[in-house]
């Protein structure tokens, strides 16, 4: 047959809606999107969105311009940068014993696989069977929409009743509480109580709501321009942007946000706010946008871009890594080793990027193969526990997560970096900034890095894209696989990834078009192909199906499709939590690492997971169940990145459009292994976005730093 998601449905709805009509989808984010509580200010409307604006304006006072201002203000910057590296026990060298930020975040790590979590109760719900469990800790890495929140014990019980009381008096729920304790510490009621806008750090919470408590709490002295709340706006935005996958954001975007939130001089609140250290300044440029649009600063000279503080070291630290395994020089070690052409790139430098799709991927696991052939210590890594299983066990592959705590892998030298020689890092677009940063610091000189993964998906659920970066910098070798994936789908998707929604031959029903004409039928019929259609004409059971939707919220979300499927394969009453025994679920153990399962049982301890990859039962504390855990059925594509499945149902409902482009319909159209069906409810939007350029990168800095990094070696 031919399949071709054909232009049949002209009475698609519009992305914008009338009152009362079903909202628009919510961005994709990696995991469950983060809320503040029932009925509290701070239950975010919508969700990962992002900073408010990324738009450029015009700032209301003009910064110092000219090629000396520039240069000072770099050579001002890296004084700064290297002065926080100090503080937090500087860069890490290869040989040397992990510090700061590194040995942080390996601390957390190691922390969360030892099982450490705070005491809950989970009321009314029965004991699971007898069995031996682990507890879900808290996030390994800190959240993406807020400050870093430390691994270990929950915030002291008289903590949290100092914050409760000021919460109370300024009108704000109690349940934000013990996340609020959490976020700002053993102090946080004296914090909060001076400075109400504090309340900005906790996720989900919005500047409306944080301006609502001030008032309540402050009266007369409360004020728009207060210097208290323009610093925290900066932050929010800040973090928002992050959200976005933006490490940093142009001076003059932050100004026109903060003129939109009624700030009467945005241009001294971002100048007080670089002065008070609350946020970094750059004038060395940036990746993504501000390399199209002159900044308000003057025509022509790199945009000053304004960032925080981990992300800020984060990519130094990355780009000083990257750098010094990209010098590494030649090593004969590898000669004789296959393939060859790849072989032959990481035999010349320590640093290596390979890109292709899915079938590419057995070209560096072979390396790694040759590699302990020829009696070197390699490893093989990959995004999460589904990559890992799709490898197959001979493989012996780890997740990233796990080879950083060293719960699998080769583990560590006695001088904190990884006991290898080659080091194979697949699903590489999926690396956040902070995470990358973490696992290049631990490779030690002389060892090889070959970081591998397809171009044209969707980047990182978190801030940065170094796999991105990497390739536009071209300070390394860069082997492009000529494996193309095989049949209808991989025919498909190499379209996408040309700008063209080709038509495909699938004799054997491979790739499936199902016009809709609204999204209830949308919904109607993923129900059907997942319970009814796929198992029976292909033999796969419903749990080997995957749904995949542009975004959780909107008429056919995830939380609609899930609430349709929970309907259908195993109904109940949601008695843990909204959960019941056998509900397949995604748990977000971390942000941007999502874990497939099944729900087991509840108990006082939280609620029981069988998670893949885990040999043991995880189990998720009461008050991480909402914002962590939610049904699985369907997922967006974000959250399956890196993932694949036997069979994938795309799910495309009217107001779906404005979530759409060429990134998204590549990754969404490549998770079926076998089979591919697409419920196609949005006319001729979905090949509009597919012949569209790619859109607006994410403003980061890491291309201009390797670029920076390697000049030396170019002269």
């Amino acid at each position: 047959m031919t399949a071709h998601p054909r232009e049949e449905n002209p009475d698609s709805p519009a992305a914008e809606t009338a009152p009362g009509a079903p909202a628009p989808p919510e961005r994709d984010t990696a995991g469950p999107a983060p809320t503040a509580g029932a009925g509290a200010p701070g239950a975010d409307a919508e969700g990962a969105k992002g900073a408010e604006t990324d738009a450029d304006g015009a700032g209301s006072a003009s910064e110092d311009s000219g090629a000396q201002a520039v240069l000072a203000a770099q050579r001002e910057l890296r004084e700064r940068i290297e002065r926080r590296k100090a503080e937090r026990g500087g860069p890490i060298a290869s040989g040397a014993k992990l510090s700061g930020r590194a040995a942080d975040l390996l601390a957390a790590v190691r922390a969360v696989e030892s099982g450490e979590k705070p005491a809950v109760a989970f009321e009314s719900s029965p004991a699971p069977a007898a069995a031996p469990h682990r507890a879900a800790p808290p996030p390994a890495a800190p959240p993406r929409t807020g400050p870093p929140t430390p691994a270990g014990p929950r915030a002291a019980p008289e903590t949290v009743r100092a914050v409760r009381s000021v919460l109370t008096e300024g009108g704000a729920p109690e349940s934000l509480a013990v996340r609020v304790a959490d976020v700002l510490g053993e102090e946080a009621g004296a914090l909060l109580r001076a400075d109400p806008w504090r309340l900005l750090a906790v996720p989900g919470v919005r500047p409306e709501q944080a301006d609502g408590f001030a008032r309540a709490l402050l009266g007369a002295e409360d004020g728009p321009g207060d210097a208290r709340r323009t610093d925290a706006l900066v932050g929010w935005l800040l973090e928002r942007a992050a959200l976005r996958g933006h490490t940093a954001m142009e001076a003059a975007a932050v100004r026109a946000a903060l003129a939109e939130r009624s700030v009467p001089d945005p241009g001294e609140a971002v100048r007080r706010a670089v002065a008070e250290g609350a946020v970094l300044d750059f004038h060395d440029g940036g990746g993504g946008e501000g390399d199209e649009e002159a900044d308000a600063e003057g025509a022509g000279e790199p945009p000053v871009l304004l960032g925080l503080d981990r992300y800020a070291l984060a990519e130094e630290s990355l780009a000083d890594g990257l750098s010094r395994l990209a010098r590494s020089g030649p090593d004969p070690r590898w000669t004789g080793a296959a393939p060859p052409e790849l072989a032959r790139a990481v035999a010349a430098q320590g640093l290596v990027v390979h890109t292709g799709g899915e079938a590419a991927r057995a070209e560096p696991v072979a390396l790694a193969g040759a590699a302990r052939g020829l009696g070197l210590r390699s490893a093989v890594a990959v995004h999460g526990e589904n990559g890992r299983r799709r490898l197959g066990p001979e493989v012996g592959a780890v997740t990233v997560a796990a080879l950083l705590s060293g719960a699998a892998g080769p583990g560590r030298d006695e001088d904190g970096a990884f006991a290898l020689d080659l080091l194979v890092v697949l699903d590489a677009p999926q690396l956040d900034v902070e995470t990358a940063a973490m696992l290049v610091e631990s490779v030690p000189d002389g060892c090889r890095l070959v970081l591998s993964g397809d171009p044209h998906v969707l980047p990182s659920a978190g801030a940065g894209r170094v796999f991105g970066d990497l390739l536009a910098a071209r300070v390394c070798p860069q082997i492009a696989s000529r494996t193309p994936d095989p049949g209808p789908i991989g025919e498909l998707v190499s379209g996408i990834a040309a700008g063209e929604l080709v038509e495909v031959d699938a004799p054997g029903r491979e790739v499936v078009i199902v016009p809709v004409r609204d999204a209830g039928e949308a919904v109607h019929r993923t129900v059907q192909l997942v319970a009814d259609s796929v198992p029976r004409a292909l033999g796969l059971p419903a749990e080997r199906t995957q749904v995949i939707t542009v975004g959780h919220g909107g008429s056919a979300g995830t939380r609609a499709l899930n609430a349709a499927l929970k309907q259908r394969l195993n109904p109940g009453p949601g008695r843990f939590g909204g959960f019941d025994p056998g509900d397949r679920v995604a748990y977000a153990e971390a942000p941007g690492r999502t874990l497939q399962g099944r729900v087991v049982s509840a108990d006082a301890e939280g609620l029981h997971l069988d998670c893949e990859g885990r040999p043991e039962p995880v189990v998720v504390p009461k008050d991480r169940v909402e914002p962590a855990v939610r049904h699985g059925w369907a997922l967006t594509a974000h959250q399956a990145a890196g993932m694949r499945w036997p069979a994938a149902v795309v799910v495309l409902p009217g107001d779906a459009v404005g979530g759409l482009n060429r990134a998204w319909a590549y990754t969404a159209f490549g998770r079926g292994e076998r089979h591919l069906s697409v419920v196609h409810g949005v006319d001729r939007a979905l090949a509009r976005a597919v012949a569209e350029p790619p859109g607006r990168e994410r403003v980061t800095r890491l291309r201009g730093l390797l670029e920076a990094l390697a000049e030396p070696a170019g002269e």
